[in-house]
């Protein structure tokens, strides 16, 4: 008998030839007690455990939380006179939360979305196809798109402009780019946070690390620029100041600082392990040391840290 609580809408998750989900895609590493992809495998800083996957899908709630329960910022339905897009791009999809959400929102829109990792659910909408593939490759894609979304994706990309080239080649005319991400250091507006601090050195080195793999992570405040010399027209940008411990008096911004608190705190090592081992040659437990110093400065009300999170559309000329 089939399950009650499966909708009968939903079907099973398909992948095309040109990224067959093989069992060389499943045969996933192991290193620090952690595990990651095998399809190219060493590319990708960030473990895809289950540990990770409801990280992962924390983090899609804080950016919800950001922007007031909206799942994009581009100017589609909903805002003005703009069409319902009739193919959409998720690239970098993660657990596919996104996607999902963005597939039922959008039911005759043809979603596709790829990730190195193969961690999206079995029973998905019919409009969605999850594929794995590696975005910095050659694209293979035989269609192009109304909307490509890119999301969090800081660390993880060599060479973005050529990334934004091929977005650009396989946009419909009038067709948007949305790239949204945090930026991977915290600030203070009072000094408050210790130049000795562990939660300082941590990000120094995690940006030093990432320097050297030539994929640099904080790389949020460089997207608009790059949006703009790509071609794209009418580059729109948004910045959201989000605190990462609940030092804030305001019960909104209190709130939203707890939950960063914990994506942060997750992250960190998430981030930390494979870089600082592979690339600055620590020791796991020389990382593990300073995670334990990490998550006592965010707990630190004393301690005015915050981010930013950089939301960056445009539009391929009609």
């Amino acid at each position: 008998m089939a399950d009650a609580d499966v909708d009968s809408a939903y079907g099973e998750s398909l992948f095309t030839e040109t990224t067959s989900l093989h069992d060389s895609v499943l045969n996933y590493q192991y290193e620090n007690g952690r595990r990651y992809h095998s399809f190219n495998a060493g590319k990708y800083f960030a473990p895809n455990d289950e540990q990770e996957q409801d990280r992962l899908d924390l983090l899609h709630h804080v950016i919800s939380m950001i922007l007031g329960g909206e799942l994009w910022t581009i100017p589609i339905e909903g805002r003005g006179n703009a069409p319902v897009p009739e193919s959409i791009l998720d690239i970098g999809t993660g657990t596919g939360l996104w996607a999902i959400e963005i597939a039922d929102k959008f039911p005759q829109s043809q979603v596709i979305a790829t990730d190195l990792s193969p961690i999206q659910p079995t029973w998905i909408p019919p409009n969605i196809q999850f594929q794995v593939d590696d975005c910095e490759a050659d694209w293979n894609f035989d269609q192009q798109f109304d909307w490509i979304r890119i999301a969090n994706m800081g660390g993880s990309i060599a060479d973005w402009p050529r990334l934004f080239r091929q977005c650009m080649d396989h946009l419909k005319p009038g067709g948007w780019i949305e790239v949204l991400d945090f930026e991977a250091w915290g600030s203070t507006d009072d000094d408050t946070l210790p130049v000795n601090s562990s939660y300082n050195r941590w990000q120094h080195e995690l940006s030093n690390a990432s320097h050297r793999t030539g994929r640099i992570m904080n790389v949020a405040p460089l997207i608009k620029d790059m949006i703009v010399n790509a071609g794209f027209q009418g580059v729109h940008e948004d910045i959201y100041k989000c605190p990462l411990s609940p030092w804030p008096k305001d019960q909104r911004l209190k709130e939203l600082s707890m939950y960063m608190n914990l994506t942060v705190s997750e992250a960190a090592p998430a981030y930390s392990l494979a870089l600082f081992t592979r690339v600055l040659g620590w020791e796991k437990e020389e990382v593990e040391v300073l995670m334990a110093g990490v998550r006592n400065d965010l707990r630190n009300t004393r301690y005015h840290l915050y981010t930013q999170f950089h939301t960056v559309y445009g539009r391929k000329a009609l």
